[in-house]
């Protein structure tokens, strides 16, 4: 192309939308504040049920396989199995649609 509309050299190659390689500590803080508030969720769910004297399976489920915020590992908040990555981690912000999806379970071992 020549002419008043012509790429400049930065335009022309590499991603046009980069993503940095770590989450920033305001992008932690934030992700710890959603999985909190899953967690105020839940537990407020429950206390309702509890004082209805009801129950539910999905969440008697939840409650024995989801871990608590405080109980996660900073590697498990932060990063996700991927078997296409090198050491099988990635982080969570190369995740699509990562804030509204819960991810606190990962492959035992990774």
């Amino acid at each position: 192309m020549f002419g008043a509309f012509r790429l400049t050299n930065p335009l022309s190659g590499g991603l046009l939308w980069k993503i940095p390689w770590r989450l920033s500590r305001h992008q932690k803080y934030r992700q710890r504040e959603r999985l909190r508030n899953v967690d105020t969720v839940v537990a407020t769910i429950d206390n309702a049920l509890a004082r209805q004297g009801q129950s539910m399976r999905k969440m008697e489920r939840w409650k024995m396989e989801m871990p608590v915020e405080q109980e996660m590992l900073p590697k498990d908040k932060y990063t996700v199995f991927d078997r296409k990555v090198k050491r099988y981690r990635k982080g969570i912000h190369k995740v699509p649609k990562w804030t509204r999806v819960s991810q606190r379970l990962n492959p035992p071992g990774f």
